[in-house]
């Protein structure tokens, strides 16, 4: 969704009277936020997967007394030394960090960190070497898991710094996935339903290899004949022989999917085709299969758990949604028509394991009949609850964004302590800080840029204020909360979002 400024417009996709939400337009105001409690800067990276669960946090943030800044990573990390001296939580530890977090701490901000996709990862070794950097590492207070799993895999991270807290709270993203959190999405898993009717649902994640950007594939295009194929971005910190084997798998499993989606069509006249693909995935080779259908329809729109709450199934290989539809309990197929062991068991053996598995089109079309008839339902198993159990905490009790919440109260306590950075010291993160937003500005206009202004409006592409509006106060529903929230805009798609 474009932004197209300011909106006023009451809300319309609940029929029930929300909390109030107000809004004020004044763009880059920044130094009228005033808290007790330090400013939580919330940088979202990916709109479609992350918004949601951030709104979550910033809401139940909020009903604490927090003030958070939600807008784009780009966009605030690129403006870090114009907020006040707040708590920032990354996405992520990976070796780009390597300058913005000492520049943060310069600026006196807290860091406290997760990994967004540490809940389906790679081996140890190379998720270290892709994922983590030490540089990140030591510049961070706290770290926030999703699960047993995850917390297990840092500890064993050979750089880790001594005595740092690593707390198991879950993922606000796994929030959204609760019975009682799923009021949220009703009224979108219900105009779903009513456009779409009665859908199979094919989530893909082929990003690696068919990325909307070619910079943005584990290789680049060859330029010259007889050219050596060049990293892509994504396969930094793999070796050649784990990049070319994990790149030669991801094509097969693709070119599967290709061959699936028409085939499937033919099988199931009676049932519509919805394919989701990848939020970075380029789109054109699923429109070009759509055309040649007849009930086939690719869309991208919006966060994920509407669609798995509207459709009768869920057909993926290794995606992550597999995990999501295990724990709202739709029935979900992971289709293995192309097997490789290093990479399906030590990458994607969580959200496989918790689907059905079907190696064959024939296999695959028996478990949908059956699924689609009534007989089946999600997979189940006590194997499958303590699998899941080891990866994903959170599921019940309070919920991540509470649990992340009560860690960030200690660090805002421990803030208020601690002196703020001397001025000299502030002045050379300032400096650092504007030095490096410049060459990002400049890299990001290059050709060939590994983050270009269009992937990074690809990945967010905006929001109005009604639509924030609308959101939160649906949160403020689901959550009980009748307080009234103040959304703020300080600068192009950065809200600022109190009580």
């Amino acid at each position: 969704m474009e932004a197209h400024g300011p909106a006023h417009n009451k809300l319309s996709l609940i029929a029930i009277k929300l909390p109030k939400i107000r809004y004020n337009q004044k763009k880059k105001d920044t130094k009228d936020i005033t808290m007790k409690k330090p400013v939580l800067l919330i940088p979202v990276e990916n709109q479609v997967r992350e918004l949601d669960a951030k709104l979550l946090l910033a809401c139940v943030a909020a009903k604490r007394g927090f003030t958070s800044i939600v807008g784009p990573k780009r966009k605030i990390e690129n403006h870090i030394a114009s907020f006040p001296r707040g708590i920032f939580l990354s996405k992520s530890l990976r070796i780009v960090k390597r300058r913005f977090f000492p520049i943060s701490r310069l600026l006196g901000h807290e860091i406290v960190a997760w990994d967004e996709e540490a809940l389906v990862h790679l081996p140890a070794e190379t998720y270290f070497s892709r994922r983590l950097s030490p540089v990140g590492m030591e510049n961070v207070s706290h770290l926030f898991a999703w699960g047993e799993d995850n917390a297990e895999l840092w500890r064993q991270y050979p750089q880790l710094p001594a005595g740092i807290p690593i707390h198991i709270t879950g993922n606000p993203r796994v929030d959204l996935l609760r019975p009682d959190m799923q009021g949220y999405y009703k009224p979108e898993a219900d105009h779903i339903h009513k456009t779409y009717g009665n859908f199979i649902l094919i989530n893909t994640n082929y990003n690696h290899v068919n990325a909307c950007y070619p910079t943005q594939n584990l290789y680049q295009p060859v330029e010259k004949p007889g050219e050596k194929d060049r990293y892509g971005q994504p396969a930094r910190g793999m070796s050649r022989e784990n990049a070319e084997g994990f790149r030669d798998h991801k094509q097969a499993v693709f070119e599967d999917f290709q061959k699936l989606i028409p085939k499937l069509d033919l099988a199931f006249p009676d049932q519509t085709i919805v394919v989701r693909p990848h939020p970075t995935e380029n789109q054109d080779v699923y429109h070009e299969i759509a055309a040649r259908c007849q009930k086939v329809r690719v869309t991208n729109e919006g966060n994920v758990v509407p669609w798995l709450m509207a459709a009768r199934v869920l057909v993926h290989n290794g995606c992550t949604t597999g995990v999501e539809a295990f724990v709202m309990r739709v029935p979900a197929i992971s289709y293995r028509q192309t097997i490789n062991d290093f990479y399906d068991d030590g990458f994607y053996r969580l959200p496989n394991r918790l689907s059905h598995q079907c190696f064959s089109f024939e296999e695959l079309q028996t478990t949908l009949s059956q699924i689609l008839g009534g007989e089946l339902s999600a997979a189940e198993g006590e194997k499958r609850k303590v699998l899941l159990d080891h990866f994903l905490a959170a599921q019940d009790g309070p919920l991540a964004c509470e649990r992340m919440v009560d860690i960030l109260d200690r660090v805002a306590d421990n803030m208020h302590r601690a002196p703020k950075p001397a001025p000299k010291k502030w002045l050379v993160g300032w400096y650092q800080a504007t030095r490096r937003r410049v060459r990002k500005t400049y890299k990001a206009y290059l050709p060939g840029s590994f983050k270009s202004v269009a992937f990074e409006r690809h990945r967010y592409p905006g929001i109005t204020p009604g639509e924030l509006e609308e959101r939160i106060a649906r949160f403020q529903q689901v959550l009980g909360e009748d307080a009234q929230l103040q959304l703020r805009q300080i600068r192009d798609k950065i809200f600022k979002i109190s009580r």
